[in-house]
């Protein structure tokens, strides 16, 4: 299985694309999030990734860096059921106010002739905290990240026995410690290097720093990080910054992609 990173940045970055992923195992795609616009189709395409590959999507929360782009899913694969004859069963996974800001969206702003879809080949699965799938062959365990924001989900997922354990766009809760404890595999926002937070302000926007999210992982003993959501300003010398930063609190394998940049988990 690998991940790929389509977007990096957080809400309101301009050289990279908001966060959204898609995990990939023997040609089938679980994708996560799907950024705030029509963006998220060329990037699938130049990842050669057709939106009718798309089985599987999970939707976090309502932000529009997260939610908006999943418009123009729904509308591309409604249009590819109605004109191109695909036959496939898409699940949409979110909580209960996601799935309402979603179809509130969708029914407003896409025809009827394709959000006459929902309940049938588009299916919304209306996610409830410990709420247990099987995507790709893998146990998902989505979970509510007790957010102080907005309600939002992040998930952990059973890759061959490692788990991978996504949290979501803000700082881990102590609460969910324990669930996470010992994972393979942590992704967790960064919004920005712990040295520039009083530039960017990460702990007013319920974010977190590189520094912080190093601190969380090595607390938990995870073994590889992945950090993403972060603001945009250092173009190519971010990663050679957050890591200067991040192996001063993580002694595991850090990583700190690019849009496009994909991981072998």
């Amino acid at each position: 299985m690998h991940l790929t990173m389509l977007g990096t940045g957080s809400a309101s970055v301009k050289n990279c694309y908001n966060t959204c992923f898609v995990f990939t195992e023997n040609g089938q795609n679980f994708l996560v999030d799907a950024g705030g616009g029509n963006q998220i189709l060329k990037i699938l395409d130049d990842e050669n990734i057709s939106v009718t590959d798309l089985e599987h999507i999970f939707i976090t929360h309502s932000h529009t860096d997260h939610i908006l782009g999943a418009v123009w899913l729904v509308r591309m694969i409604g249009q590819a059921i109605n004109y191109d004859g695909c036959d496939k069963q898409f699940n949409i996974y979110c909580h209960d106010e996601a799935a309402e800001a979603l179809k509130a969206i969708c029914c407003a702003t896409l025809p009827q002739s394709v959000t006459k879809h929902f309940g049938g080949q588009l299916k919304l699965n209306i996610l409830e905290d410990g709420d247990r799938y099987s995507i790709l062959g893998c146990e998902v365990e989505f979970f509510d990240i007790l957010s102080d924001k907005t309600k939002q989900f992040g998930f952990i997922m059973d890759i061959g026995g490692k788990k991978l354990a996504c949290c979501g766009d803000e700082p881990l809760q102590m609460a969910l410690c324990e669930k996470l404890c010992g994972c393979s595999w942590l992704m967790h926002e960064a919004f920005c290097l712990y040295s520039e937070r009083d530039i960017f302000k990460p702990y007013q926007k319920f974010h977190s720093t590189v520094k912080d999210a190093c601190e969380t992982a090595q607390k938990l003993g995870a073994e590889n990080l992945i950090l993403y959501h972060t603001e945009d300003t250092h173009g190519k010398n971010r990663k050679t910054l957050y890591a200067a930063e991040g192996k001063q609190y993580y002694s595991g394998k850090l990583y700190i992609p690019d849009d496009g940049e994909k991981v072998i988990l």
